[in-house]
């Protein structure tokens, strides 16, 4: 990275800490297949509280756990114990139990059948099983409240066991399904899937601050999610917080982690599975998880259905994007300078990474603020990412 670049990035960040639409706290880091190449924070973990957000800062990851939960998965494909044309009801039979939505009746009952064919592992890793989320989706917001199936932050087995919004393998939905990826996982090594984690990959790649439990460590430097009202004020919720600890480790969106921790992970996927301390995965198997799924499953915007957990958006409108296995993929290069064939996710409380394999570079974006889509968060990202290719380019 040119000299220059620690310098402009750390007033990136206190720039979008200070200004009153701002974010409270942020920490990002930039990494390549060896080192840091950038470490930042700025703010504060909590509105009206004195703790800085700090490198070491414990962010809810929410759905940047799903990439963790994939790659415990195909470590089984790669020991021949699970196959992704595998019906997922040979090890989760829960499952076998789940149909396909067809409408609600006028009095607002749902009306269901049973699915045209199994929902397979690899249509979970795709998001093609037919799962969808509440905050996205109002029908299966609907069919939640019409049958009392809680929440998925409730972090309970009974969240997943929902209903399909179209026959599995037939159109991308983004929701549930890794968490029922997780419970694979968990039914074919016979342990929690934090356990299986905590072994095969955290210990590897030295994640000494990531779980679905926090420590008392990790609870002492938690940063609190805020909620960003219509007004476009922040406010802490000082409630909203996984069960601790929960009754299932959800595969999708249950970790807590720090950003170090997280980009320990970003560098074994751009170290072709490579580890500190041993091997994670094959290097084919990382170029197998980096590439899209069949039928190409095309990523586009996404709407909402409950307005305080997510904006209605779309990652670069107009440009073409698929899903590999547990990555979004952009087709074409992007406008902040990342190439075609990268991988990027996110979690909901608007953090974002990104890692291309191309310029063996990765990057992660952290805060802890709903809705999703921050109107300062996400914007802060894309200048983060668009600073660090400028950057390179020079």
């Amino acid at each position: 990275m040119h000299p220059d670049f620690s310098a402009r990035a750390d007033a990136l960040l206190e720039h979008i800490t200070m200004r009153a639409d701002g974010v409270p706290g942020v920490v990002a880091m930039v990494s390549d297949g060896r080192e840091l190449l950038y470490q930042g924070a700025a703010g504060r973990r909590e509105l009206g509280r004195e703790a800085p957000m700090t490198l070491d800062t414990v962010l809810c990851l929410f759905s940047c756990t799903k990439a963790i939960t994939g790659v415990a998965l195909m470590q089984l494909v790669e020991e021949g114990l699970v196959g992704l044309d595998d019906p997922v009801y040979r090890h989760v039979p829960e499952i076998a139990e789940i149909e396909v939505l067809e409408g609600f009746t006028p009095a607002g009952e749902p009306i269901t059948r049973p699915p045209r064919s199994p929902v397979t592992v690899g249509q979970l890793m795709l998001h093609t099983a037919g799962f969808g989320y509440e905050f996205f989706d109002p029908d299966d917001l609907k069919f939640r409240r019409a049958r009392g199936i809680p929440n998925v932050v409730s972090c309970r087995f009974d969240a997943i066991r929902t209903v399909l919004l179209s026959d599995p393998g037939e159109r991308w939905h983004y929701g549930c399904s890794i968490d029922w990826v997780g419970k694979v996982v968990e039914a074919v090594r016979g342990r929690p899937l934090g356990q299986v984690m905590a072994e095969r990959i955290f210990g590897p790649l030295d994640m000494r601050d990531t779980a679905f439990v926090l420590t008392p460590s990790m609870q002492s430097r938690r940063a609190t999610v805020h909620g960003r009202s219509r007004d476009g004020l922040l406010r802490p919720l000082a409630n909203m917080m996984l069960p601790q600890p929960p009754e299932m480790h959800m595969g999708g969106q249950g970790l807590y982690g720090t950003a170090g921790d997280y980009m320990k992970f970003i560098r074994m996927v751009l170290n072709n599975g490579d580890g500190p301390r041993g091997r994670v995965l094959e290097a084919a198997t990382v170029d197998f998880m980096s590439r899209r799924g069949p039928p190409a499953p095309g990523v586009g915007g996404w709407t909402t259905a409950a307005p305080p957990l997510a904006n209605a958006g779309e990652f670069f409108p107009g440009l073409r994007k698929s899903w590999a296995y547990t990555f979004m993929v952009n087709d074409e290069d992007t406008p902040t300078g990342r190439p075609a064939g990268s991988l990027m996710w996110t979690g909901l409380g608007n953090l974002y990474y990104w890692i291309d394999r191309k310029n063996r570079i990765g990057g992660f974006w952290g805060t802890q603020i709903l809705p999703f889509q921050d109107v300062a968060s996400y914007p802060g990202f894309v200048d983060f990412e668009s600073a660090v290719y400028r950057t390179l380019k020079r």
